[in-house]
């Protein structure tokens, strides 16, 4: 519906509010979608009406859209469950249960269980978490501040909390300008004309005052001098007022019929915020005359009338200066370098036959002789450059149909392939992600030569996943992707859960790209119809909104530094558009010339050295210096190049990949390039030095994550909403690390490690670790799974993290003695305490053990067993109360809230977090148990005992039942 349209609507609002028509205005606002009620949503709460409640919802929302809605619907349907059991009504209550609470119980059982256990009681205020319940008038005061907060949260209520500032009968008005102007155009106007139908347009000399409608509009007649004037239709009082519209909108939204007609103004692209901390969502301005060939697109009335969103900076940009992209960045003068034509790589050096259509490459970050490749076909492949040889493949595999959307299940069903959208690797190339035409987003880890496991399968939008890329949102690896259903998600790269939905774009999205400037992350957005949006990661919606050059679809990158922006496009016409964009202003800053007028597919491009731009063009690679529009040079490659190709640098700019008109990739090389691939000629590839390169080991599964970020399977869109979202308590004893799928093999490819002898001192480097706190001896020492913190346990049961920090000096991030780490405590300045009971730690046994995306930690001194969120340092729960003393723990790889702990008794618990019970009791060793260990490969859990045993437990994997016949090993 259009801009205009959708104001109708608000105008026939205050029509039928004026004229009382009560019950049809909440009708509409219900079946129009455009405004919610705030006030009428109270009146319903209050007076406990649930069914027209949950009724006037359904226009906005429904219960699995998202995890604000869920925890709307629930608590309503809670309140009203409640209430049914403080009158007693059992079987009013049980119908609620069963009708509307058991929806919840899919995404949490247990709490469908403690709800349902109320039954049972006399007075559900027994129950400890209600104990405080008080009558059902305060009940409902109390939820209903809780519902208004998660409304004005949900993305979904987004610009319709607020009703537009109109004055008073303003459908009458314009309906009286337009009596007044018909008037005029009146042969022989009436001093007092006599209306009494408003259904054809109005004529004096007509009977009635009317006259049938006229096939010509006329236009207006100033020349003619108005006869007379209608009085005005009067209304009945003014709809509800709404609050003042902030400062930093009133600009233009004080005079908005002068808007209508002037062209809109540009605003940064790049998130600027003005002082007041509001940023207004910006048109593209009018073009530069410097740049006549390129349509810069001006708003029309309908685009200019469109309402903007407050721009609500979260805590962490709060202290930042008020131009969040700092001026060092946009302003930054880019001076000649040393660089010349000649470090192009521009010699051909292989050719790299696939078989199939090539879709997308990436070079791997670390290891620049690792090529990955996706075709048509569905196929990924990893070639090394050195041998000419394809060390890894996978095809085009569901890994849990059943797991699918019965839409997907359709799709396959009919035809089980599926193209290779785009491929990409991670920053430190431990994992890479592919994305499919179907659905489907597969993220593989990567542990050198052809070591390739499942890590992820998500099934991320509704049709194709038409791009893909990995950022660092608060600290943690996401998986960015964007798909014809408009939408673009964020996904935990460690766990498969959605973090963030982005909706706004009327178009399918076309690409993305993640970045950031500073500390501030955001994603810059394009769809098909040319739009150009980014975003925050929060839920408050696209911060710009342009238009890219000529509406084309286009894909975006940075220069290597990050300092720079430039696009490349092509529209339905086959024009073609490079550009770099000056962030401050948000407009063109250059656009560079010599693509074709009509080219022959979307042309796609690539940077490389902060210096030069390279695109596949009219059968050519064409090359731009950045501070130069016009072509550097170009080249054929010598032929066989298709009118636009995937084009990809290696990180260096060494090496260049083009496809080709035969299903093949050809190498290009510079001198450097072509040195680096004569010295590995002829050489066996060794995964070993791909691992020791790039530091392989499991995947990093994300840094500490939000403790309020989404929790569900990887494959679930839908169904991932926070436990505490909709736990009555607040401590949510399930750790959802949701199982990676790792790739079923027996037994683990062999590996040959080069060994370094250590003769010098010289070789080593040492590093002292900063302590601010308290000294004690360190009883147990760790490095977390992605090898950028260690964490000890001392002698007095006190935890000490220590991160490194990602910078110019550490560009991994990872543990390294050539940089001093940060001895990290949260701001609440709490420390991670074991419960030490009435226990000596100094004699106790400490052990611990960390989840695998490193977000708890299971740990114990001699006391209670507690679990620790890594992020926030806060106690989720204790358990296991000696004696007998836990000795040893380990999380079950495949399922964070499956632990195996060794007891002081000689005893092995399998004890399970998510029910808090143990679930299976191991006996046979004869002395406290010393060791522990899940295989990540084999069904079998290996234990050690202070008796000089080493056993192992076989068909651990399943765990329920176990098997437990234990296989006395060695002595």
């Amino acid at each position: 519906m259009s801009s205009l349209s959708r104001e109708l609507v608000f105008l026939i609002l205050q029509f039928l509010e004026e004229e009382k028509f009560k019950e049809t205005v909440h009708r509409l606002e219900q079946e129009s979608g455009f405004y919610f009620n705030m006030r009428y949503f109270e009146e319903m709460v209050t007076n406990g009406e649930w069914d027209e409640v949950e009724k006037y919802l359904s226009g906005f929302t429904k219960v699995d859209d998202n995890r604000y809605s869920m925890k709307i619907f629930f608590e309503i349907r809670k309140q009203k469950y409640l209430e049914a059991l403080d009158k007693r009504d059992r079987a009013k209550a049980v119908e609620i249960l069963v009708k509307d609470l058991k929806v919840f119980s899919a995404f949490n059982e247990e709490l469908f269980k403690e709800i349902t256990q109320l039954l049972t009681l006399e007075n559900f205020r027994d129950n400890e978490q209600l104990s405080k319940y008080g009558d059902t008038k305060s009940a409902r005061g109390i939820m209903l501040g809780e519902l208004k907060k998660l409304i004005e949260a949900n993305p979904l209520f987004r610009d319709k909390l607020q009703f537009p500032t109109l004055k008073n009968s303003r459908l009458r008005t314009l309906i009286n300008q337009s009596l007044n102007w018909q008037h005029q155009l009146c042969k022989n106007p009436r001093p007092n004309p006599d209306i009494k139908t408003l259904f054809v347009d109005h004529s004096c000399g007509q009977p009635n005052g009317a006259r049938a409608p006229s096939p010509v509009t006329n236009s207006l007649m100033d020349a003619v001098p108005k006869a007379g004037v209608f009085p005005p239709i009067t209304g009945h009082g003014p709809f509800p007022p709404t609050p003042a519209i902030p400062s930093a909108l009133a600009g233009w939204m004080a005079n908005p019929s002068a808007v209508t007609h002037q062209p809109a103004s540009a605003g940064p692209m790049g998130l600027a915020a003005p002082n007041n901390a509001v940023a207004l969502l910006k048109r593209p301005r009018s073009p530069p005359t410097s740049n006549p060939a390129i349509d810069y697109q001006t708003a029309d009335s309908e685009h200019v009338l469109k309402r903007s969103r407050p721009f609500v900076l979260s805590d962490e940009v709060n202290n930042l200066p008020i131009n969040i992209l700092p001026v060092a960045y946009t302003s930054q003068n880019h001076g000649q370098s040393s660089y010349s034509s000649d470090d192009l790589p521009k010699n051909p050096v292989m050719t790299l036959n696939q078989g199939s259509t090539v879709k997308s490459m990436d070079f791997h970050p670390v290891q620049q002789i690792l090529l990955l490749v996706g075709t048509n076909m569905g196929d990924v492949m990893v070639w090394e450059l050195g041998s000419r040889e394809r060390i890894g493949w996978k095809n085009f595999k569901v890994w849990d149909l059943n797991a699918c959307s019965r839409a997907l299940q359709a799709s396959l069903s009919s035809d089980y392939t599926a193209s290779v959208n785009r491929v990409a690797w991670s920053p430190d190339g431990t994992l890479f992600g592919v994305a499919y035409s179907k659905h489907i987003v597969h993220v593989y880890s990567y542990h050198g030569g052809d070591d390739i496991r499942n890590h992820l399968e998500i099934e991320a939008h509704n049709g194709n996943v038409n791009d893909l890329a990995f950022s660092y949102p608060n600290k943690q690896l996401a998986v960015v992707t964007c798909g014809d259903d408009r939408t673009i998600k964020v996904w935990d790269a460690g766990l498969g859960t959605r973090l963030f939905n982005f909706l706004g774009h009327e178009a399918p999205v076309y690409s993305v790209c993640p970045h950031h400037k500073e500390n501030i992350q955001f994603i810059f957005s394009t769809a098909a119809d040319g739009k150009i949006k980014a975003w925050l990661y929060d839920n408050l919606g696209s911060r710009v909104d342009y238009n890219a050059p000529g509406n084309s679809s286009t894909t975006m990158a940075y220069s290597a530094d990050g300092t720079r922006l430039f696009s490349c496009g092509t529209n339905k016409e086959g024009e073609s558009h490079l550009v770099e964009w000056n962030e401050s202003e948000g407009a063109v800053k250059r656009a560079y010339n010599g693509l074709a007028k009509r080219s022959v597919g979307i042309v796609k491009f690539d940077t490389t050295k902060n210096r030069f731009l390279a695109a596949v063009d009219e059968f050519m690679i064409k090359f731009w210096d950045m501070d130069n529009p016009n072509i550097l040079t170009s080249f054929d490659a010598e032929g066989g190049l298709p009118a636009s190709s995937c084009i990809r640098f290696n990180k260096e700019g060494t090496l260049l990949a083009v496809s080709t008109n035969d299903n093949s990739i050809k190498i290009l090389a510079n001198s450097d390039g072509i040195r680096m691939l004569r010295s590995l000629e002829n050489r066996t590839f060794d995964a070993s030095r791909a691992a020791s390169a790039s530091v392989v080991k499991a995947p990093p599964i994300g840094n500490f994550p939000p403790t309020n970020a989404p929790v569900g399977t990887s494959g679930d869109d839908q169904a991932a909403p926070a436990a505490p979202m909709i736990g009555m308590n607040s401590d949510s004893r399930s750790l959802v690390d949701v199982k990676p799928k790792i790739q079923d093999e027996s037994v683990e490819k062999s590996r040959i490690w080069k060994l370094t002898e250590i003769n010098e001192s010289s070789q080593c480097r040492s590093l002292r670790l900063p302590d601010s706190l308290t000294a004690m001896r360190v009883s147990r020492l760790i490095y977390t799974n992605s090898g950028v913190a260690i964490l000890a346990l001392a002698s007095n049961a006190v935890h000490k993290l220590w991160k490194w920090q990602r910078n110019d000096r550490n560009l991994s991030g990872k543990a390294s003695a050539s940089v001093q780490p940060q001895l990290w405590q949260p701001s609440s300045g709490i420390l991670m305490t074991n419960d030490i009971s009435d226990t000596n730690p100094e004699d106790a046994v400490p052990c611990f053990a960390l989840s695998k995306n490193d977000s708890y930690v299971m740990s114990a001194s001699g006391g209670k067993i507690s679990l620790f969120n890594m992020m926030t340092f806060k106690t989720m729960t204790t358990f296991m109360a000696p004696p007998p003393a836990a000795t040893f723990l380990a999380f079950h790889p495949q399922d964070n809230n499956i632990i195996a702990i060794g007891m002081e008794d000689s005893s092995i618990q399998i004890y399970n977090v998510r029910v808090d019970e143990v679930k299976t009791k191991l006996k046979g060793h004869q002395k406290r148990i010393t060791g522990l260990a899940f295989s990540h490969t084999l069904n079998v859990l290996v234990s050690s005992g202070a008796d000089s045993q080493v056993r192992i437990i076989g068909n651990a994997m399943c765990l329920l039942p176990w098997n437990k016949q234990l296989s006395l090993l060695f002595k």
